[in-house]
């Protein structure tokens, strides 16, 4: 399997309104950088767009490390609440589940990858994930003036 790294973001302009969502993708030398958002959306759907629509951007089954400054989806993943959402018929203890459409959609990818998910703090001194949130603040920007 290719060893790829990754690096997410996501950014809201109010919780809803005008989001945007980043990520960098790294294998070998190659770097490849994506964007996106939307004109009415929340802060943590456009982090799980950018995870997503990272894995997705992969040709083939890969093995991924992936930084976010997401704790709601490191810890999601890696302290396996994803599963028992799964297991609970896409529910949380407490109810409904919000976003459960890319939430399914991440669980998927994650079968088709092997994901190592690495918590990083966000605004901190690490230069590609500031990288990854001033791409996402600039596609925010281009959905805020929609």
């Amino acid at each position: 399997m290719k060893k790829v790294t990754i690096y997410t973001d996501g950014a809201c302009s109010g919780n809803p309104g005008p989001g945007g969502w980043a990520a960098i993708l790294m294998y070998g030398k190659a770097q490849k950088e994506l964007t996106g958002g939307e004109p009415e959306t929340t802060n943590n759907r456009m982090e799980l767009s950018a995870v997503t629509a990272a894995l997705e951007a992969l040709r083939e089954p890969c093995e991924v490390e992936l930084f976010t400054d997401s704790q709601y989806i490191a810890n999601a993943i890696n302290l396996g609440w994803l599963r028992e959402w799964k297991r609970r018929g896409w529910r949380r203890r407490d109810g409904v589940l919000k976003n459960v459409d890319i939430w399914q959609q991440l669980d998927e990818l994650l079968q088709k990858h092997s994901v190592h998910i690495v918590w990083v703090r966000g605004h901190a001194d690490n230069p590609l994930n500031n990288r990854c949130d001033a791409l996402a603040v600039e596609a925010r920007e281009r959905f805020a003036e929609l």
